[in-house]
């Protein structure tokens, strides 16, 4: 029998093509307003996702000339959607870098609360020289450093939520207590990066704590991931790179002493769907074409650390130029997924720009809903991903063709639930509730 599939679906502004913005009938400027998460996020709720997850960045990411960008604050549009939704979990990205732990913790408890447990928060570590400007830093911070700060960061987040006892808040008003003092406690916490007080003023969730999502590919990345992440997202082209790193992150946090069934790992999955394998192989073509070249190059020429000049379209990487992986600054996940690509399949910069889907980086499939259908069974049958984190070509209606066409295939193979059977986004998951650890106390995060 199948294992079940958990699927979140990445509301990636105009989809996750360069040119997606740019396809018949799309709404250049959707990913402004609101309808656009809200029409998503109730389409993934009736098709029963566990999740919808917001990406981010504190600063201009992409060549706004050639196309959109995340850029509203993902919370905000999180407290909107809780307000129109009732069970789909919702995850967001907040960065470890430029943002406080305090602040975080009670954002994400706030929206934990309103939404009767249904939160998430992804950790990243930002990287970029033009996020570190917009925080006062002339470079970004070293790739250990980062790390080391995110791990500092998610343990004082993590006190902060549990500075509340489950039954702390009492209610009482015959004893005239509201809550009780008693069961509340400081933080205290002094680290090498920050100093946090507390307690939160916010009372624990449903959930005793938001899920912790977490990403990272590199040496750094896969520890933190081990440690602190319940979801991991992760960027994987092939079944070894999968395989590996699925057994490799969960063999990590067991050593840790965690259970590998609480560490949950969600590949990134990009899909163009067609009726027939004609009509969708049409469609991928038709995204490729409308990419601009300009920002395809631009953007690989960044995620490498090259000059654009140094890359020729119809020749091969500039492969004396490039450094080891593990001491390539930015993103290591999407550095290694390139480089592995143009290796393995002997590809030209042009050929390279073209399986990336435009410098996206995540694995693509092409084709009916059947076979992306076995795409998403077949990795999880062979034990290499969890379920996977959706990345539609087009949104909303690459999205539409996904929920039409593949979710009742899925269904019919036992592998996707037709009905919630928790509120909380930990019940989705099929993740237990934390024990509430006193802050301070042996064991504490």
């Amino acid at each position: 029998m199948s294992r079940p599939v958990h699927l979140n679906v990445n509301i990636l502004n105009a989809g996750v093509f360069g040119g997606s913005w740019r396809f018949p009938g799309a709404d250049p400027a959707a990913s402004f307003g609101l309808e656009h998460y809200l029409r998503i996020a109730r389409r993934a709720e009736e098709a029963r996702f566990d999740a919808i997850f917001l990406a981010d960045g504190p600063a201009i990411r992409d060549d706004i000339r050639y196309r959109p960008f995340n850029s509203l604050e993902p919370s905000v549009i999180l407290a909107a959607l809780a307000a129109a939704t009732s069970r789909i979990g919702l995850i967001a990205t907040l960065s470890s870098s430029y943002n406080h732990p305090y602040d975080v913790a009670r954002r994400f408890a706030s929206l934990d609360l309103l939404s009767g447990g249904r939160t998430g928060w992804n950790v990243v570590t930002t990287a970029g020289v033009d996020s570190a400007r917009n925080f006062g830093f002339d470079a970004e911070p070293d790739h250990g450093l980062r790390y080391e700060r995110a791990a500092e960061f998610v343990a004082a987040v993590r006190a902060l939520w549990n500075s509340w006892e489950p039954n702390a808040l009492l209610g009482d008003k015959a004893a005239h207590r509201f809550a009780d003092t008693d069961r509340i406690h400081p933080v205290d916490h002094a680290g090498a990066h920050f100093r946090v007080a507390g307690p939160l003023n916010v009372p624990r969730s449903p959930q005793g704590e938001p899920v912790v999502v977490q990403a990272g590919a590199s040496t750094d990345g896969r520890a933190l991931a081990a440690r602190v992440g319940e979801v991991i997202f992760t960027a994987a082209q092939t079944e070894q790179e999968a395989g590996e790193y699925y057994r490799d992150v969960k063999g990590k946090a067991v050593a840790l002493g965690r259970r590998a069934e609480d560490v949950l790992i969600l590949p990134g999955l990009s899909t163009v769907l067609g009726s027939t394998e004609k009509e969708a192989a049409e469609r991928r073509a038709l995204l490729d074409e409308l990419v601009p070249p300009d920002y395809a190059l631009n953007r690989l020429a960044d995620q490498l650390g090259v000059e654009r000049d140094a890359l020729a379209l119809d020749a091969e990487l500039p492969w004396h130029l490039l450094p080891d992986p593990d001491r390539a600054g930015g993103s290591q996940t999407f550095y290694k997924i390139a480089l592995g690509l143009a290796r393995r399949e002997n590809l030209t910069v042009r050929q390279l720009l073209r399986r990336l889907g435009g410098g996206a980086g995540h694995r693509i499939v092409t084709g009916t809903p059947e076979q992306v259908a076995d795409a998403i069974v077949d990795w999880v049958d062979k034990g290499i991903a969890d379920g996977f984190n959706l990345m539609p070509d087009v949104l909303p209606d690459g999205f539409d063709d996904f929920v039409d066409g593949v979710v009742p295939i899925l269904r019919r193979r036992g592998v996707l639930r037709t009905e919630y059977e928790s509120s909380t986004l930990r019940g989705h998951l099929g993740l237990p509730i934390p024990d509430h650890i006193r802050p301070g106390a042996r064991g504490a995060a």
